[in-house]
């Protein structure tokens, strides 16, 4: 059983910056890939950024490259997705995903596990 966790939304002005954080518990010794998928009000899904388990490739939507960092905390199968000079675009219910394996994976349908999302809002 894998519980996956997300924290840190909020409300933020265009331009500003916001940490989201999320955490993947489980009893066993498995590391996990970690993603992030955001979903606006009436559209789908759509991926942000993944890092494998061990933190050395990571992927990024082209919507947020340059402006959104994903990295690997120091606690086992914890990610932060570091948001800087947001925009209102990026307004969204952002969740976290969690898979075995060894990559940085950007297909929703790739993911085993996942968060209840939290909710990120910029204002303009």
């Amino acid at each position: 059983q894998v519980q996956v966790v997300e924290s840190g939304g909020g409300w933020v002005h265009s331009g500003g910056s916001l940490r989201l954080s999320c955490v993947a518990s489980t009893r066993t010794f498995t590391n996990y890939n970690m993603g992030w998928f955001r979903q606006a009000p009436g559209l789908e899904r759509e991926f942000v950024a993944a890092i494998s388990w061990t933190g050395d490739r990571t992927a990024y939507a082209d919507s947020v490259k340059g402006r959104f960092t994903i990295v690997r905390a120091s606690a086992k199968n914890t990610v932060n997705l570091d948001m800087n000079n947001l925009k209102p675009d990026d307004t969204a219910v952002y969740y976290c995903a969690a898979r075995m394996g060894d990559g940085a994976y950007i297909v929703e349908d790739e993911y085993d596990y996942w968060g209840q999302g939290t909710q990120v809002t910029v204002s303009s």
